[in-house]
């Protein structure tokens, strides 16, 4: 599986194109803005986008998903259904960064245990709430590599105080879901650097 990481937004926010190597098709995990770019950077690479997948419901994740889908005529999947109210409040919240983000509806939304596949790829799904209560974590296994979206980050964590947010929760999907995964996983943040799973639980002063 290859992987380019794409900032996107003013806040930019890390849009991951995962390309299956085999069979050339992609997914783009949190298309939040910048629709355009996107479009630009697939068409450059020459790669087939078959999925959206968005890991939660903010407008710096979701905001360019619905034009996207649209474009290419895919679906969109996840996140958990808890963040539905989110997603259709994407275009308030864009306002108040002066962007045009849609609402969107996901094709399927996501529960614990789901996989979600492309190509010859796999990604499991994991149900970490805390952030927003229906956020969605992707993990490939194989690769040994995470998209967190805003429960992680390289020395922090996801904020908990937006509409729905626990703090708690949030600690408990880290510690609970995340970490057991395995020390060496590496992880991509909503924002931010890579880090991997073992350094956070060393290191990160939000933990515990």
């Amino acid at each position: 599986m290859k992987l380019e990481i794409i900032p996107v937004t003013p806040l930019q926010q890390n849009c991951s194109l995962l390309t299956c190597e085999v069979t050339n098709e992609a997914v783009l995990v949190d298309p939040g803005g910048d629709a355009e770019m996107l479009k630009s950077r697939v068409a450059e690479l020459q790669v087939k986008p078959v999925k959206l997948l968005l890991t939660h419901g903010h407008f710096d994740h979701a905001g360019a998903a619905a034009e996207l889908a649209e474009f290419w005529g895919i679906p969109v999947i996840g996140p958990h259904q808890e963040d539905e109210f989110l997603l259709e409040s994407i275009p308030e919240w864009s306002a108040q960064y002066r962007l045009d983000g849609r609402s969107v509806t996901p094709d399927q939304l996501l529960n614990q245990g789901d996989v979600v596949q492309f190509g010859e790829q796999s990604l499991d799904v994991h149900h970490c709430p805390g952030h927003t209560p229906g956020h969605v974590v992707f993990v490939h296994t194989e690769a040994r590599m995470a998209f967190v979206g805003d429960v992680l980050f390289q020395g922090s964590i996801g904020r908990s105080d937006f509409p729905r947010g626990d703090h708690q929760q949030l600690l408990d999907s880290i510690n609970n879901k995340l970490f057991p995964l395995g020390d060496d996983i590496e992880f991509v943040p909503g924002h931010g650097p890579i880090s991997t799973f073992g350094e956070e639980r060393r290191s990160n002063p939000f933990i515990n």
